[in-house]
Parts: C-alpha cells; structure tokens; sequence
C-alpha cells in the first residue's frame, strides 16, 4: 500500500456519439433547399391582428393600412411631426436667449443701483 499515492485510477469513458436532433437529414433535397436555402423572403409579423412585412429598413403593414391610417396620412403625420419639432426647437433656443438677455439687463441694473447707491453716499458725505 502507497503512502503518499493513490492505486485508484478509473478508466477512461469512451466518448459519445452525437446523434443529430434535426430530422433534415431525412429530407429530400428541394425539401432542404426550401428549408436551408437562401431565399428566406421578406420577414412577416402578426401584431394584435394587423400583419407586417419588413422593407426597406422599416416594418409596413401588408394591406397598406397601419391601424386605421393609410400610408399616405402616416407620411403627412409624421411631416407634420417634423415640422412642430423643428418649431419646438426653434423656440426653446429663443426662450434661451430671451433669459440671457434678461439675466444680463438684471445684472446691469444692479450694479448701476449699486453706483447709484455709492454716489448717494458720496454726496451725503459732503454736504
């Protein structure tokens, strides 16, 4: 008997074969070519029962209404959309300026009082 060794040693399990889960193999080769091939077609979703197509970067409903609105009017919304974001911007830069300008008359008047003030005291000294 070994003292600072181990006489168990296992042997080593042989290893597994890999069944395939996919049954494609099974399949005739059209069969797999419509399956694997590369023509995949446009992606299509069902949303709450309207149905989309992707193209062109951005999803469209198949039959041209997109809830209610036809594609024509969802362009002009959002045309419109533009526009009042534009406008909104527009007025928050002059409401920005608006304040700077009276951030600086409200300096500027206080420190003219403030030289108003000290030429009153300058005058009540000498007399």
């Amino acid at each position: 008997m070994p003292l600072f060794g181990s006489t168990f040693s296992p042997k080593k399990t042989p290893p597994r074969k890999s069944a395939s889960l996919s049954n494609l193999h099974n399949l005739d080769r059209s069969t797999r070519e419509v399956e694997l091939g590369l023509d995949y077609g446009t992606p299509t979703m069902n949303l709450a029962g309207q149905s989309l197509k992707f193209e062109n970067g951005q999803w469209v409903a198949e039959t041209g209404v997109s809830g209610g609105v036809d594609r024509r009017e969802a362009q002009r919304l959002r045309r419109r959309n533009q526009q009042l974001e534009e406008e909104n911007n527009l007025l928050r830069l002059k409401v920005d300026i608006l304040l700077d300008m009276l951030s600086e008359t409200t300096a500027e008047s206080h420190l003219m009082e403030k030289e108003l003030d000290e030429l009153k005291s300058v005058s009540r000294r000498r007399k």
